[in-house]
């Protein structure tokens, strides 16, 4: 089971039908949505700011998230990818977003609906970017909004979708 623990009186809040893995950190002001898998290792740590994921949410192995004291939360829309080791800290990212492996979010950066964040990008601090490809460090936009982009985000979203249910089925030994 997850570790799931309450600080300064906050208490985590699950929605229905969530996957969290056994290694799975998350602690204080933090709230999921439906239907989100938090993967092994992945902390989402609401101790010093609040930390709100929408629903359909994958926050894959590995992956940080956490504020600033008084200064930041973060805020995460719905169908939502977040990669392998990445960190969003006091980050705002929309709806229909994919974080890459390894990319880092700093603190009041917003990131738009239909946006894929390239694996190892940086978004610095105060950014607020337009929907498409952010790649590099710090992050540039390297290709606007297009289908593509949008449909990548939507299939990488449905099918940790998928592989959370595979978990949420099978009988633990």
């Amino acid at each position: 089971m997850a570790l799931i623990r309450s600080v300064r009186g906050f208490d985590p809040k699950i929605g229905k039908n969530c996957f969290l893995a056994e290694t799975a950190v998350i602690i204080g002001d933090v709230e999921l949505g439906d239907d989100c898998s938090i993967w092994y290792g992945a902390v989402l740590r609401g101790d010093v700011n609040s930390i709100k994921v929408g629903n359909r949410v994958n926050i894959q192995d590995g992956a940080v998230l956490h504020t600033l004291f008084e200064r930041s939360t973060v805020e995460i829309g719905d169908d939502v990818s977040v990669g392998h080791n990445a960190i969003i800290h006091g980050a705002k990212v929309g709806n229909n977003v994919l974080v890459g492996m390894g990319a880092v979010l700093l603190d009041n950066a917003v990131i738009p609906d239909n946006t894929v964040i390239a694996a190892g990008a940086l978004v610095l601090s105060n950014a607020v970017l337009e929907p498409g490809t952010w790649a590099g460090v710090p992050a540039k936009l390297v290709k606007p909004e297009n289908e593509a982009t949008t449909r990548m985000a939507a299939q990488n979203a449905k099918g940790y979708l998928k592989y959370k249910q595979w978990f949420l089925d099978e009988k633990q030994v």
